[in-house]
This record gives C-alpha cells, structure tokens and sequence, in this order.
C-alpha cells in the first residue's frame, strides 16, 4: 500500500508523493515493449518527473508519439543498452519467449523486473530473464490515468524495489499489493478483461434503444454518456455501487421493471459469474 489511503481520488497528496516517487528513482529504467500499455506507462513516467535521458525503449516498431520522447532525451534501441537498473517488460506474452534472450542481457543479478504481461507467472519470468521479479495486471483505462493494477512480488524482491515498482505502476493508476499470487487469474478476469464488459454493456444499451425505436445516433450518444457518466459518479462517490443503484431506482418506476429482468433468474449476476470464471480459467490455461 502507498502512504496516501485515498490514492485514486485526484488528491494533491497523491500526485505530488507519485511525482516525487519518480524524480527519486534511480539508475537506468529499461522498457521493453512501447505499444499502447507501454507507451501510456512511459507517458506517465515522463509526466511525473522521470528523467527521460535515464530511460532505454526496446522497441522494433515505434510510434511517432515514442519516437518524438526519443528526441526529448528517452533512449530508443541503443546498440548496446547494458545492464538495467529496472526492466518494466510490456511485450505481447505470445512473444515473450522469443524476446527472453534479449532481455536477459538487460539483466544484471539485481535488476527489478516488473511484468505486465497476462498469464506469465513469477516462476517463468525469472527462468526467463532472471533478476527480482514483480507480476503486475493493469488494464486499459491506464492510458488516461485512470488504470487499477494489481501486483505481487517475489520474495526475493526488496522494499527499496517494491517501492521503485509501485512508483512506476502508480504513474497509470491506482495499484493494489496482493501476497498471493494464484489471485492474479482472477484479477485478469475481473479488472485486466473487464474494460471490455463496460464496453459491451454501452454496445448493447445503444443496441436495445434502437430496438426500442430510438435513433442510432442518439442511442450511441445516450448509452456511451450514461456509462461514462455513471462510471465518473462511482468513482467520486463513497457509497458503494448496490446503494448508487438503489438510489435510482423508485418502487414500480421503470428502473424498477428494467431490474426485475436484468435481476432475475437468468439475468446478469449468473451470467457475470460464469464469463469471470471462464476468463479466470483461460488466465490459468495461458499460465501452463
């Protein structure tokens, strides 16, 4: 946990410990991989005071947003980058293999190692790349600021390098610390997939206004507003979700009748439980 209990809430307090958490970090920050989580997790870096000359990108396919941080001082593909204080690892966990003998030579017997990557446990990383291992599981809202990630540390890992790894992490989002880390399937089932199931749910509440006879434009609009909109009133709000929902909802209104069907038997609690157990089960597959 960080010094701050309120740490997602927007508060100075918050900001300003992030923003000096970075600018104390030491020695060479290393990213491999600078697609859309890495390059919001360099983004965040760089605007919370990280000294970009201290940082090395490996990365085949830069964009032209990394490849403008390049010309601001960020080292992108050096020839010889060297051991690496840090290696946050961002690459596709289908390619992480075939990447290992490179980024075994970031690697000194010290180097933090901080994942990213769904489904690779602890014990592959280190038998990969070596070094202190940290397993980390952001999700997409990190690419404005507004990402959870949750992380677990190998033993080995000491509380200066948990610190480094936090402040790193911290830079998309709000972070969780967990000491087990069989939790981590789940935690890819519920926050690291479930951008997608808030997707879905604006996909089809503008599908089922038009069936209902609204236009699709406006459909689109109120479905993606309301989302969002309700999404920023949870996040502001110390009531839990149950009472928000409560609080809407008028004895025999139309909330009440929408709820009866999306509330009942067949409706979205066992539907939700069976789609987070099946990606829960896919994260433990993709872990073999």
């Amino acid at each position: 946990m960080g010094p701050c209990v309120r740490r997602d809430d927007g508060s100075i307090c918050g900001d300003a410990l992030n923003t000096n958490a970075l600018q104390n970090l030491h020695g060479t920050i290393a990213l491999a991989g600078a697609g859309k989580m890495g390059g919001a997790m360099l983004t965040g870096w760089l605007a919370g005071g990280l000294d970009a000359k201290r940082v090395v990108v490996i990365e085949p396919f830069p964009s032209d947003d990394i490849k403008a941080l390049a010309a601001n001082g960020v080292r992108l593909n050096p020839k010889d980058a060297g051991t690496a204080d840090t290696l946050v690892v961002a690459v596709k966990p289908q390619m992480f293999r075939e990447a290992g003998p490179a980024l075994k030579q970031l690697v000194g017997p010290s180097t933090l190692v901080v994942s990213i990557m769904a489904g690779t446990p602890i014990a592959v990383l280190e038998q990969v790349c070596g070094g202190m291992v940290v397993r980390a599981m952001p999700n997409t809202p990190a690419a404005i600021g507004r990402g959870i990630t949750v992380a677990v540390a190998a033993k080995n890992v000491s509380a200066a390098q948990r610190a480094t790894a936090d402040a790193l992490l911290r830079a998309t989002g709000s972070v969780e610390w967990v000491d087990d880390e069989s939790l981590m399937d789940a935690v890819t089932a519920v926050s690291g997939s479930g951008p997608a199931y808030v997707f879905l749910l604006a996909e089809e509440l503008a599908r089922a206004g038009v069936e209902a006879g609204l236009p699709a434009e406006l459909a689109t609009k109120l479905a993606r507003e309301t989302v969002a909109g309700s999404g920023e009133l949870l996040h502001r709000s110390e009531q839990d979700s149950a009472t928000l929902r409560q609080n809407v909802t008028s004895p025999g209104g139309t909330t009440a009748a929408a709820l009866e069907v999306l509330m009942g038997k067949n409706g979205m609690q066992p539907l939700m439980i069976r789609a987070i157990a099946a990606a829960t089960k896919r994260s433990k597959e993709l872990a073999k």
